[in-house]
């Protein structure tokens, strides 16, 4: 067996509170040999990336209240030192490296890419500036990013998610470390980018024995990239042992819980089945929706009618400003969507998901066709009669922090829409009215006074929801509310949004890369590819019989 690269023992770490120091980390216990890819699992807030920020020394002193244990680090059999309260200027980066949850808060977005991964290079390596650039184009090629010349020259606002990420990984590679921390690498991704950055990042391992530690919720991404794993809750160890011994046989009721959270392919529950369900009761089995037959024909007429609906967005322009060259997010795309039914839009990352919703909504201006919202042409709509049409189709966004004012207090930012159109009658009413909305979406009357940055990400999510419904909408545009949250509180999303679906009769437009997500809640799904609908039909017949080789392509790329 390899030596033991890393070894932690008993790792408390808490950070300063009012009244109360907080504990992140609860006498943490994990070791590491050369060449081992290690999982991390657990919710937001369990003390997955602050366990790996410790490592580096990178946690905020101003907020450190408490951090003891040993950290000891092996670069080789015989040679051994301790990571903790000592400089680690010339480790990070060089011997340990890491890439982060979010590259584009990582990446400066002043520099170009390849200038940030040669200066790397130049410092640690002692690399001339020719010899770096040279290093860094040749890493792009590695990590496989399409075009290596344009990446080096782009800044970071110019590449997708997941080539940002491969910058990243390209990044984290340079130095040639011995041990890679990866925090939630593939977070929000679609499933094929997510697929290329695990194949990527497996493929490195094998090529240079690189030591990995794996942070993630998603438990079909640890299976697929880990031998061991490591379960936390609230910063302490819940078990650990083989990856697939622990997937298979998992001995806590949290790891249960953890396991059953994620949606699957196969079945569709009755309720999706959360964490506190198997805490209250370790015995706890979530009820199988039985298979339903779709209806020939709906008793209603559409509620939405979309027809030959197409976007583009100017590409290049000449000296004057004027567009020369124009990219084609959606083309000529039509379909219905039906009162009280859920319609899922699936698709990789930039095939015109997004676009399109915002389209329809009046958010992005449509090149050609209409779309046809309870009876309305909406290109028709302008001035007052726009705005009183609006307000029964609301959107909630991908990133709930990014759409909140940060200055207004939540219960000012859900009740503001109520007293411009009206459904209020004064501030008094409205506070009550809002106050009920939040309890509807699982929040407290108490959040009322607080600001956005005092709530999880699932909380705000909840906001967002809860805006969305003051409104007393007819439609919701849901954005990928749910691609960023971890498993359980993903499951309590969709929970909620069956619920509301149920009490207020809501339709959905559900745009999501999550086909277990949309197996789970959608009654229809529309797979978009390159702008365009690539197949239609029922989450059963589409899944289980794919009839494109693009559907059998997304299909192959789910985890399980």
């Amino acid at each position: 067996m390899s030596h033991l690269l890393l070894n932690i023992q008993q790792l408390h770490i808490a950070f300063k509170g009012n009244p109360a120091p907080v504990e992140a980390v609860r006498g943490l216990s994990l070791h590491i040999h050369a060449g081992e890819s290690v999982g991390l699992v657990g919710e937001s807030g369990s003390g997955k990336s602050v366990t790996a920020l410790s490592i580096l020394g990178l946690l905020p002193k101003a907020n450190l209240h408490r951090i003891s244990g040993q950290v000891q680090y092996a670069p080789d059999p015989d040679t051994s030192f301790s990571l903790l309260g000592h400089d680690l200027s010339r480790i990070r980066g060089k011997e340990i490296a890491m890439i982060f949850q979010e590259p584009m808060s990582a990446l400066n977005p002043v520099m170009r890419c390849g200038f940030q991964v040669t200066e790397a290079i130049r410092h640690h390596l002692g690399a001339t500036k020719h010899e770096a650039r040279e290093q860094t184009l040749e890493l792009f090629e590695q990590v496989r990013l399409p075009d290596p010349a344009r990446a080096f020259r782009a800044y970071p606002h110019e590449l997708s998610g997941g080539q940002k990420q491969r910058v990243m990984i390209a990044m984290a590679l340079s130095c040639k470390p011995r041990l890679l921390l990866a925090d939630e690498p593939t977070t929000a991704l679609d499933v094929t980018v997510q697929k290329g950055i695990l194949d990527l990042l497996d493929d490195i391992r094998a090529a240079r024995g690189l030591a990995m530690l794996f942070i993630s919720h998603d438990l079909g991404v640890v299976r697929r990239i880990t031998d061991r794993v490591a379960v936390l809750y609230r910063g302490e160890l819940q078990e650990e042992g083989p990856t697939a011994d622990v997937l298979r046989q998992p001995r806590a009721p949290y790891t249960r819980g953890l396991l059953a959270s994620r949606p699957r392919m196969d079945v569709r529950y009755e309720r999706m089945p959360t964490v506190a369900d198997f805490k209250e009761n370790p015995g706890y089995t979530p009820l199988i929706r039985p298979h339903k037959a779709p209806e020939n024909a709906p008793a209603q007429p559409p509620l939405l009618q979309v027809e030959h609906l197409s976007v583009r967005f100017p590409k290049r322009k000449n000296v004057l400003g004027v567009p020369v060259e124009w990219t084609q997010a959606v083309n000529d795309v039509s379909f219905d969507l039906f009162p009280g039914e859920c319609l899922g839009l699936a698709g990789e990352s930039g095939c015109g998901k997004t676009t399109l919703g915002r389209a329809i909504a009046r958010l992005v201006q449509a090149e050609k066709g209409r779309v046809v919202f309870r009876g309305d042409d909406w290109s028709e709509l302008s001035g007052k009669a726009l705005r009183q049409q609006r307000r029964h189709m609301q959107v909630v966004f991908q990133d709930p922090y990014a759409s909140l004012n940060p200055r207004m207090r939540i219960g000012d930012a859900i009740g503001e829409p109520m007293l411009v159109h009206g459904l209020a009658t004064d501030k008094k009413a409205c506070k009550a009215q809002v106050i009920a909305l939040l309890e509807q979406v699982g929040l407290q009357a108490d959040h009322y006074s607080r600001y956005p940055h005092a709530f999880s990400g699932g909380q705000r999510q909840r906001i967002g929801i809860a805006r969305a419904l003051a409104l007393q909408p007819a439609l919701l545009i849901c954005d990928e509310i749910v691609s960023a949250l971890d498993v359980s509180v993903q499951a309590t999303i969709l929970n909620l949004l069956a619920d509301l679906q149920q009490q207020f009769g809501l339709s959905y437009l559900f745009i999501s890369h999550d086909l277990s997500v949309i197996n789970q809640l959608c009654d229809r799904v529309l797979i978009m590819q390159s702008g365009a609908i690539d197949a239609e039909g029922t989450p059963q017949s589409l899944f289980q019989s794919p009839p494109t080789a693009y559907v059998q392509s997304l299909m192959d790329a789910v985890l399980v």
